[in-house]
């Protein structure tokens, strides 16, 4: 037996043996990947396309799920098919890892679709990031996907950007804890049994120029540090073994081309041992959108000699054009090694090589079980954001005796789902079939296809009230339409009614009608459309109205934030909308939800956060604009509940802590209302006077909590001071002695106990 095939010596050992082994073809072959539906014939898996595109080998099948437009049990056939001949058919038989999107949900039909991490992050809950990404992990496992394109680590402060939908959010605090919880359920502590995580998009694509997609992000060198950087290199350390680059440039450099990032920070400095893979045509985009190559083998060697080990979505700038450059000794074998070293390291780290198959027949009994569910429900209810309960409105009684919904979104399971979703990407399949020349294997394919139950907020609405309770329906308008040819339905419908619900907002995905979602930015972040007009018409009837918006980013709200007395932010709550919404209406669950990102009052605000320096946010000498003010309408960790939860009784111990020290925070937590509910405690930092600008306040901790009426609490927080750090005038890392005010509070505004304590040197 060769080595590389004995499971019992060292994957080293394993690794170095077979590339000794491997032509110059094969170990091209290792860098690039082809589409799923490349290898397929009439929805099946095609001998003869294989051996045209993979008869060397392959690193990678792209998109498994989305991509081959299969249900579960034939994408497994599929994938063990590709396998079986990869390993029978080609003259090393090295398996291939497999590869889908999964950001709230498996990509592929029959999955689990849980919402959208803008709402996933507003639960403020990791424990339920990690159950989320367990069930991701096992569905994706059990048809052969290894390699999971998901957590996005962007920080975002801009919401005019298409894709903030897809992020944590703002504070990179939340984002490096959420995406550390994301990172373990997914791979799991066995990764043969576990999904890599890929975090993206490496780094700052979230800070672009005008909110605009691909375009340049302005960021210093220490702010690039203690913010951009900051959740990647915490999921790296927690295991993260993949990462892929971001498309946009910092400072001239395309991230893609970065040796800066890709190699001195990434590998050198934080010891990063698993692969780099490129975004989509990322490396190509070096030659025909940022023109720093003049062809596809320039653009090649920019990339491999920056450390992106892998073309996706199929090799093209790594195939013909580098192998030419390696021959003529332009681009030396080595550098080549080096990342077909990585990845085979991993395909042996899964254990393809023991086990390259699944078992078809199984995927029936794990996909969007009856407990998959509950938790996509659990997660829906928990992302649900209370904006506003003028009177105290809310909750609904379910015996109201007539109840009208009304709104573009309020009978419609697509617009519940955001951009990263089967429904929303299918299209995008079918689209770069037709480039490739290659039909989709499924000729029944629509756009916007949904393949399991969605729940609508009017079907969770009728599921939720009396039985005596009338339910009316008026869609008023479209999401993007002008026309108002049906108002006159809506404002009918809102007069026979003791309340209004409207369901707002827009419909997420990634081509041109859609409103939200990847290469999808919005210069004005208002309702699309006529809807404005519509909740106007609704309001004017005097009818008590509730509005619900259904939509990935923060709108500018105008009149309506000041005029309706309650809003929910529902953001885009996946499978389990309807319920969750119905829930929360009516007082089954009490809405805890945080918002993970300020919500400006204007769009001229922009960038408006909370963690900014003391110069920032304000105007001197007069504070605020000479039209507005500089403050966000709702803040960063703002939500409502149906109760009321008071702090008390802060301690800090010991006042007096070394920069290697730790320091004990307890504070004691009381419902105060007649209802129970949950609560995010949040701990935020100031250090009062450093060598360097500090933000105001910076997030350092936080715990959701659950408490009955009258019952008290104590969370304790365990700050280390070595987070206290900051980069100083050199760049070099330092806890700088001092004293720092400490913050508990519902939100990042509503602060009302205050402390300090001192570190020294």
């Amino acid at each position: 037996m060769e080595p590389y095939r004995d499971s019992s010596k060292s994957i080293d050992i394993r690794t170095k043996d077979l590339i000794s082994r491997m032509t110059l073809d094969e170990k091209l072959a290792q860098l690039g990947g082809v589409w799923g539906f490349e290898v397929m014939e009439d929805k099946r898996f095609s001998p003869s396309r294989a051996e045209s595109l993979i008869k060397n080998g392959v690193g990678q099948i792209s998109r498994a799920g989305v991509g081959t437009t299969l249900p579960p049990k034939e994408i497994a056939t599929l994938m063990n098919n590709i396998q079986k001949f990869l390993i029978e058919n080609t003259r090393l038989g090295i398996p291939a890892i497999v590869h889908e999107e999964c950001l709230n949900g498996f990509m592929a039909k029959e999955a689990t679709i849980f919402p959208q991490i803008i709402g996933i992050a507003s639960t403020w809950d990791p424990e339920l990031v990690e159950r989320m990404t367990a069930i991701i992990k096992t569905q994706m496992r059990a048809v052969g996907v290894h390699q999971g394109l998901s957590p996005v680590l962007d920080v975002t402060r801009d919401p005019r950007w298409g894709r903030v939908e897809e992020t944590f959010g703002e504070d990179p605090y939340l984002i490096a804890r959420m995406g550390i919880s994301y990172t373990r359920g997914l791979q799991g502590d066995d990764l043969s049994k576990g999904v890599i995580a890929t975090l993206k998009h490496f780094v700052g694509y979230g800070a672009s120029e005008g909110g605009l997609n691909w375009a340049p992000a302005q960021i210093p060198p220490r702010m690039l540090r203690e913010v951009f950087l900051y959740p990647f290199k915490e999921a790296i350390k927690a295991g993260a073994l993949s990462l892929m680059n971001a498309y946009h440039e910092i400072d001239g450099t395309p991230c893609g081309a970065s040796q800066e990032l890709l190699a001195n920070i990434l590998r050198e400095e934080w010891g990063f041992e698993g692969i780099v893979v490129s975004d989509y045509f990322a490396i190509e985009n070096l030659q025909s959108y940022h023109r720093i190559a003049p062809d596809k083998a320039g653009a090649g060697k920019l990339a491999l000699t920056a450390g992106i080990d892998i073309e996706l979505p199929k090799s093209d700038c790594y195939a013909q054009p580098l192998k030419e450059q390696i021959e003529k000794g332009i681009v030396s074998e080595s550098l080549l090694d080096q990342a077909v070293s990585r990845i085979l390291r991993l395909k042996f780290m899964l254990g393809l090589f023991e086990n390259p198959y699944v078992k078809p027949e199984k995927t029936t009994r794990i996909f969007d079980t009856p407990d998959h569910r509950k938790l996509a429900l659990e997660a829906a209810r928990k992302s649900l954001v209370l904006l506003k309960n003028e009177d105290n409105i809310l909750p609904l009684s379910k015996n109201v005796k007539t109840i009208a919904v009304i709104g573009p979104n309020a009978d419609s399971q697509r617009n519940l789902l955001g951009d990263y979703t089967y429904a929303a990407h299918i299209a995008l399949t079918g689209m770069m079939a037709n480039v490739l020349g290659i039909p989709l294997p499924a000729k029944d394919v629509e756009p916007d296809q949904i393949t399991i139950p969605v729940v609508t907020i009017l079907e969770g609405i009728k599921a939720k009230v009396s039985a005596n309770t009338k339910v009316l329906y008026a869609q008023g308008c479209g999401v993007s339409d002008n026309s108002k040819d049906d108002f006159h339905k809506a404002i009918e419908t809102a007069q026979k009614a003791d309340v209004a619900v409207v369901v707002g907002g827009g419909k997420s995905g990634i081509t041109p009608e859609h409103t939200c979602g990847e290469m999808r930015d919005s210069a004005e972040l208002r309702l699309p459309g006529v809807q404005e007009e519509l909740i106007k018409a609704v309001y004017e009837t005097n009818t008590p109205v509730v509005l619900i918006l259904v939509n990935g980013r923060p709108l500018v709200l105008g009149w309506i934030t000041e005029k309706i007395p309650a809003i929910i932010q529902a953001w885009l709550p996946g499978e389990e909308s309807g319920n969750a919404v119905a829930d929360v209406l009516f007082g089954d669950y009490n809405p805890s939800g945080k918002l993970p990102i300020s919500f400006p009052e204007k769009v001229g605000q922009i960038p408006v956060y909370y963690g900014h320096k003391p110069s920032s946010a304000r105007s001197q000498l007069w504070g605020n604009y000479t039209d507005a003010s500089t403050s966000p309408i709702f803040e960063f960790g703002y939500g409502m509940s149906y109760t009321t939860f008071e702090f008390s009784n802060l301690r800090i111990e010991p006042k007096q802590v070394s920069p290697t020290g730790e320091v004990s925070i307890k504070v004691d937590v009381k419902n105060t209302g007649t209802r129970a509910g949950e609560d995010v405690v949040q701990l935020y930092i100031n250090d009062v006077v450093a060598s360097i600008t500090r933000p105001v306040k910076e997030l350092k901790g936080f715990k959701r909590i659950a408490l009955e009426p009258a019952e008290t609490m104590t969370v304790e927080f365990k700050l280390l001071a070595e987070t206290l750090g900051f980069y100083d005038k050199d760049m070099k890392f330092t806890v700088e002695p001092g004293i720092f005010i400490v913050g508990i509070g519902h939100s990042s505004k509503d602060i009302p106990l205050l402390g300090e304590f001192e570190v020294i040197a």
